[in-house]
């Protein structure tokens, strides 16, 4: 009995890992980053909390240490130092993805216009003969870094593409801007996620990224 309950906990933490909205099976560079320090903060949270546990342990136990001051320095230790350690570690590793991740210019980028509305998503971006335009769908080319510029037609939104990239809220009235890269060809789910009524629940997009060939036909005619 025992077993077949850690062989289903197991499958379902592991099943839980993937999926079109999972933020750790990543498909792009900027969603890698996050999932990384996803990781890298998990394991933070687990040493802290064997030291925790290990100072709770240490209060009911005695011990000869107890007696000759030894308990300032395990207080002193497990409970201040090494906790400030893991912290401060963690918040410049942090720093690091998130200047990594930043939509800095680089060439090749593909610039691309979103408008949320409740409760669909229009997108806009430039062709061979003029504008492009889609309802729920982004097109974009795989392999390619893509800036989305982020806008809202009335309410509150949020992009987010799991597989991509994090998420970036659409504020009215001001311009936010989201790089977004696939790693390979591809279809991935995107949803707002940002209540905005009581349409929300079907507020979701998708994002088609092209191989070259594919990519060079929807900018020559709007399809691939």
């Amino acid at each position: 009995m025992l077993y077949r309950l850690r062989v289903t906990i197991t499958a379902l933490a592991v099943g839980g890992c993937s999926g079109p909205l999972s933020t750790l099976d990543t498909a792009g560079p900027a969603a890698a980053s996050i999932a990384t320090l996803w990781w890298a903060m998990l394991a933070g949270a687990a040493v802290l909390t064997f030291l925790v546990m290990t100072l709770l342990a240490l209060a009911f136990v005695r011990r000869p240490w107890r007696r000759a001051g030894g308990t300032s320095l395990w207080i002193g230790w497990l409970g201040v130092a090494m906790p400030t350690t893991i912290l401060i570690a963690l918040l410049g590793f942090a720093l690091t993805l998130g200047e990594r991740i930043i939509a800095r210019p680089v060439p090749g980028v593909v610039t691309v216009e979103a408008t949320g509305h409740q409760w669909y998503w229009d997108f806009r971006q430039p062709g061979a003969n003029g504008a492009i335009e889609t309802r729920d769908v982004l097109h974009i080319p795989a392999g390619r870094p893509v800036d989305v510029r982020i806008f809202s037609a009335d309410v509150i939104h949020s992009f987010w593409v799991p597989r991509l990239a994090g998420k970036m809220d659409a504020i009215p009235g001001h311009l936010n801007v989201l790089r977004i890269e696939a790693d390979w060809p591809g279809e991935f789910e995107g949803r707002s996620a940002e209540f905005s009524g009581a349409g929300y629940a079907g507020h979701r997009f998708r994002v088609i990224a092209h191989d070259e060939a594919d990519w060079a036909a929807f900018q020559l005619g709007g399809r691939p």
